[in-house]
């Protein structure tokens, strides 16, 4: 079923004072729809059967359906009134094609290519069934507006029909066809009249067997058995994610491709990856992301295409100098021939055919990031290294030691002893002796980074691929009295093989040339370590990944004038077309992900062992995070109600500032609709909504007992305020500084290729060239030419916000609700946005923040709610839409 939106300013105006207005159900009246009453099961009715037959079908929502308060205190009755006269005028927004394919179709020229069904808001008083539907074809009208057609319907609505609640809309054109708006004016006969515009934007087609076509709008669950490609000739076959003990994983979209022939659980992989047509790009949307595509992977094409075309071997090549590097963004690179790039379209669909119509010039560079803008040589600094956990991009990592001495939870009997090789002593050497470690824990001056148990099952898998490698990782910090971290020891651990005993070893910051070069491949591997937690776990995992099954279920089980689909309908836009472009190119087999960082074929695997073990709804909410991490504690008399850890947390401290605004709309907003407990439980759509998302959406964790009930307004309101705050600002956290960031990869390397040189069994002949040349050494331990600018020009085109990006309290997405209630309860959210915009920009100037303001400290504007257009820093979109 189509799910046209309301217009904003929905209203009935007419001619005169008469009752006539009363034909069509009060827009005002949407707080009935909590719960289906018998005099609106008629439009529900419909709605359901259209969403079934999935064709070409659409039940278009003239208001809320309630005839008892569209008849408001009038005491004129339209089962008693004569026959009203309705005309319907429907706006179709065409395509090039259509306007072709129009002119030439014959239902289109005898008028039978529209259907228009008028449905009761009432039943039958005396069968209590749905009554009768008054029906009419549209005919095509010439309009001097060439983008659009207009189609004009007019019925003779029958004495007793009751006011209409819903509009059926069947399109017979063999064609998809894109419905803007529907306008109907009821005249009586005495001179009065009555308009009601009805906003749609939707498209209309699709009949949910099958394959899907691009032009269908059918949502469905699938698991993600289109990672590989198992009959290819090459090592791309992938294990099915989700649906599995193994492999538990969120669903997503089904697209209904066949079965691949080698592995009849997986899918094929051929053209573009469904989505339904409502999810598409908008077409200033799609032109903005080609060509940003276009002009950030030309950049990556340039060493791409030098070195592969000449040996394949040299995909692997290191930069041979950080002069080099910083080339890319002083001097440029010249740009090859567009027939030297042919390789790319294995990359980027679509490519190759844009570029042959693009100029492009000659010389291309890279825009230098914003952090190397600020300090060169920041990334080889300690204290940028531990501020970057604070007010990086992957601020949801580091968490509070509250147990020493530190133990993996992994069996000792394969992975060996469980127990830290980081000691007391070692901590309180480099803490200067200031206090012992126990008083340390004791008032939560110690933190760390764990990648220990997550990533150490997976070493000996990764270090059997070529050009990378794995360790198990600690990393320590301690706070100080100015309130910023220092970072204090790294531990990098091999776990136990069959042929070879547990390795581990802690590296320390020092004076000593040997060690003072090994402390920075210790950090590189810890910064890749980090970069792989970030990209699949704490962005793609968490975010993408996990919201889709929302979009699904919200389309599947809400009607379009349901308040709750109204109100989460804007932080859906677009995550489900730039998911299925991720799983085209991004972290598909042998996609960038693979390619690029150092899990390569085993990334997604580690996705899914981390939604397993760590993913759970009620801890994505910003508060149960940072207490689950130790980050804060509870206490009523805090600001948020929470005491942090660090005080000095610029995610932290800007992000509750979100969560608290966006938490304050939704329970004014949901106050407006469900006064009490009884409305919540007793809202059937709402419970169907909540139940599939947990059963089918997340269908592999359906039994956890962390799922909140939706049975008051309060838990709804933190349910959703918890789905907001994942779509719109835990996403634009962790993703728009991406390239301010990791621009210059060697502050965050995507993979770390070679050993530590003192690993044993000792290489004696690469502990001689470390020696020799530690330069050298750590350049090639950073991503390879290609790895490095490929993944460059990615982060580039994720950190941007395209032209039509939609804000958090922007005017673009205000509540198609005239309610005066909610509009004012939105004024507020957006006001209160202003003030925290206000506050940040405060903040990043206050020299005593030290982890946001200083010499060479970037700013941190992650939280920021509104930006322009263009690779930036700040701004929170509504939606995970790039």
């Amino acid at each position: 079923m189509l799910r046209p939106q309301l217009n904003p300013s929905s209203h009935t105006t007419t001619t005169s004072s008469s009752s006539s207005t009363q034909l069509f159900a009060s827009s005002s009246c949407i707080a009935s729809l909590r719960r289906p009453s018998s005099s609106s099961s008629s439009v529900v009715a419909a709605a359901r059967r259209t969403r079934g037959q999935g064709s070409s079908r659409v039940v278009v929502v003239c208001a809320s359906s309630s005839a008892t308060a569209s008849r408001g205190d009038s005491s004129s009755d339209m089962a008693a009134a004569a026959a009203v006269r309705v005309k319907a005028v429907a706006t179709i927004k065409v395509t090039v094609g259509e306007l072709i394919n129009r002119s030439i179709d014959i239902r289109d020229l005898i008028g039978r290519s529209l259907s228009l069904e008028l449905v009761s808001s009432e039943l039958d008083a005396k069968t209590g069934k749905e009554k009768a539907t008054v029906r009419s074809y549209a005919h095509n009208v010439d309009d001097d507006d060439h983008s659009v057609v207009t189609y004009e319907a007019d019925f003779d609505v029958p004495s007793g029909f009751g006011p209409i609640g819903a509009i059926i809309v069947t399109n017979e054109l063999r064609q998809e066809m894109f419905l803007e708006d529907i306008n109907l004016t009821a005249s009586d006969g005495a001179g009065n009249s009555t308009v009601l515009p009805i906003r749609c934007n939707s498209w209309k087609r699709g009949d949910g067997t099958g394959e899907r076509e691009a032009d269908d709008r059918v949502y469905d669950y699938d698991v993600y058995n289109d990672l590989g490609n198992p009959d290819s000739n090459g090592d791309l076959a992938r294990p099915v994610l989700g649906g599995n003990k193994q492999f538990p994983y969120p669903r997503r979209c089904r697209t209904g491709r066949p079965p691949s022939k080698k592995d009849p659980k997986s899918e094929t992989r051929k053209g573009n990856v469904y989505v339904p047509r409502d999810e598409e790009f908008s077409p200033e949307k799609e032109d903005y992301f080609l060509r940003k595509t276009v002009g950030s992977v030309l950049q990556a094409a340039v060493p791409a295409a030098q070195s592969l075309l000449l040996d394949k071997l040299k995909w692997n090549l290191p930069f041979p100098s950080f002069f080099v590097i910083d080339k890319l963004f002083e001097d440029g690179v010249e740009l090859p021939g567009v027939d030297k790039l042919n390789f790319l379209e294995s990359v980027v669909p679509r490519l190759l055919e844009h570029l042959r119509d693009t100029p492009a010039e000659k010389i291309l560079r890279f825009e230098t990031p914003a952090n190397i803008q600020k300090d060169k040589f920041a990334w080889l600094r300690d204290e940028e290294f531990a501020r970057e956990t604070l007010a990086g991009i992957n601020p949801y990592a580091i968490e509070l030691v509250r147990e020493f001495p530190l133990k993996s939870k992994l069996d000792p009997a394969v992975y060996g002893p469980a127990e830290s090789a980081i000691t007391a002593d070692l901590l309180e050497e480099q803490m200067r002796r200031v206090m012992t470690v126990e008083e340390a824990i004791s008032q939560k001056r110690l933190f760390m980074l764990d990648f220990h148990d997550l990533f150490l099952p997976y070493v000996h898998k990764i270090r059997s691929l070529d050009h990378t490698t794995m360790y198990g990782s600690r990393t320590i910090f301690f706070l100080t009295d100015d309130g910023t971290l220092r970072l204090l020891a790294i531990e990098l651990t091999r776990p136990a093989s069959p042929s070879q005993p547990q390795w581990r070893q802690v590296f320390t910051p020092s004076t000593d040339a040997t060690m003072s070069w090994l402390w920075r491949m210790a950090k590189a591997h810890v910064r890749a370590h980090d970069a792989g937690h970030h990209e699949l776990i704490t962005h793609w995992l968490r975010t993408h990944c996990a919201v889709e099954p929302y979009i699904i279920a919200a389309n599947r089980q809400l009607s379009e004038m349901h308040p709750i689909y109204q109100l989460l309908r804007p932080h859906f836009r677009y995550t489900m077309r730039i998911n299925a472009r991720a799983r085209s190119a991004l972290i598909s087999a042998g996609g960038i992900i693979e390619r690029s960082f150092s899990p390569q074929k085993y990334s997604m695997e580690l996705s899914s062992v981390a939604y397993d073990k760590l993913w759970r709804f009620d801890t994505e909410a910003l508060p149960a995070d940072l207490v689950r991490r130790g980050m804060a504690e509870e206490d009523p008399t805090a600001e948020h109600g929470l005491k942090l850890a660090i005080e000095d947390y610029p995610f932290a401290n800007d992000g509750l500032l979100i969560w608290d605004a966006i938490k304050t709309w939704v329970q004014a907003y949901v106050a407006r609709f469900y006064p009490d407990a009884a409305s919540v439980a007793g809202d059937e759509e709402l419970q169907a909504f909540w139940t599939e998302v947990r059963t089918k959406g997340h269908g592999d964790k359906k039994d956890e007992p962390w799922w909140p009930k939706l049975d008051t307004p309060e838990s709804l309101a933190h349910t959703l305020t918890t789905i907001i705050w994942v779509a719109a600002a835990h996403h634009a956290a962790v993703n728009f500084g991406q390239y301010d960031f990791g621009g210059y990869f060697p502050n965050r390397p995507s993979i770390a290729r070679t050993v530590m040189p003192v690993e044993e069994p000792v290489d004696g002949a690469a502990m001689e060239r470390f020696l020799d040349n530690p330069d050298q050494a750590l350049r090639e331990c950073f991503p390879s030419q290609v790895q490095a600018t490929v993944v460059m020009a990615v982060l580039d085109v994720l950190s941007s916000h395209s032209t039509d990006e939609e804000y958090l309290g922007g005017e673009q997405t205000r509540p198609w609700n005239s309610d005066a209630a909610v509009q004012a309860a939105y004024d507020g959210f957006a006001a209160r946005l202003k003030e925290i915009e206000g506050v940040i920009d405060g903040r990043n100037k206050d020299r005593k923040l030290k982890n946001r303001c200083g010499a060479g400290i970037l700013p941190y504007q992650l939280m920021k709610p509104f930006s322009d257009s263009g690779v930036t820093g700040m701004g929170i979109p509504n939606s995970t839409s790039i």
